[in-house]
């Protein structure tokens, strides 16, 4: 049997937002698989808030850009441990840097930027020096990038959550309107891929088993089980694939739909969201 520490407990409630007694049970269930916990916290009808408890990333700054020609937007994460030094200047001023150099030098992973260099130290080497001058663990945690006909950023208030994106055309009346829309939705709404071919196997495999045991406890026949495990993967799909999302200013229509009342044939070809502690 696994041995379940109250730190273990305390970690799983931060991630779910479910009471300590539930939180408890579900890892001695699962003999302290923080995954299998959550999933049994979901069978058992739990509303999951599902926030990450790592304090490093709970704190510092994402940040998007996007090159003049619109055809390369990057975003970042800068971590730290507190919002104190989150709001220094020194950092955010690093933070800005950072993005500059990504739009200048399109580096192709974030391995590759941590090697480009700046007032001739290496970034690696810069966040180190970061870290000696404010005293808190520093990390450059993510880069990501996207290249498109049309290349789309958005920060939100705060800088602490951005969205990049790419779509499939650049001229098209009004495009940058509803390119800034569909941003918007992305950084609201957080969808896990963008059309329903896109979600991996394993979450299907995952959302199916979690609604299959839903459906049983709520007492359904087993030979209508996988029927109504399908009924609710639909329902994800709905939710949390962008296209299929319903568009956060009507929801009367998709993204897909609201895309194509621009242009018939206009549509996201990738995009990427980063958030403090997500």
């Amino acid at each position: 049997m696994a041995n379940i520490t109250a730190s273990d407990v305390n970690k799983l409630r931060q991630m779910t937002g479910a009471g300590m007694m539930d939180c408890k049970s579900a890892l001695v269930e699962s003999e302290g698989d923080i995954e299998k916990a959550i999933d049994i916290l979901r069978k058992k009808g739990q509303k999951l808030a599902l926030k990450r408890a790592d304090r490093d990333a709970n704190q510092g700054i994402v940040l998007a850009k996007t090159t003049d020609d619109k055809k390369f937007a990057a975003v970042i994460m800068l971590n730290c441990e507190t919002d104190f030094v989150a709001k220094n200047q020194e950092f955010i001023d690093y933070a800005n840097r950072l993005i500059d150099l990504c739009i200048t030098e399109k580096p192709a992973s974030l391995e590759a930027l941590l090697a480009l260099s700046i007032d001739g130290r290496t970034v690696a080497e810069g966040v180190i020096d970061l870290t000696g001058k404010t005293g808190e663990k520093m990390q450059l945690s993510h880069y990501e990038f996207v290249e498109a006909p049309l290349a789309v950023a958005y920060n939100h208030f705060g800088n602490r959550l951005a969205a990049i994106l790419g779509l499939n055309k650049a001229v098209v009346e009004g495009i940058e309107e509803v390119a800034k829309h569909v941003a918007m939705q992305i950084a609201a709404m957080a969808p896990v891929a963008l059309d329903k071919d896109d979600v991996d196997a394993d979450t299907i495999a995952r959302e199916i088993e979690v609604g299959k045991d839903q459906a049983r406890q709520e007492g359904k026949a087993e030979d209508m089980l996988e029927k109504i495990a399908l009924g609710k993967l639909n329902k994800f799909y709905k939710e949390n694939t962008l296209l299929n999302q319903e568009y956060i200013n009507d929801s009367k229509v998709s993204v897909r739909e609201y895309l194509q009342k621009a242009d018939k044939e206009l549509t996201v070809t990738t995009f990427r969201r980063l958030q403090l502690g997500a």
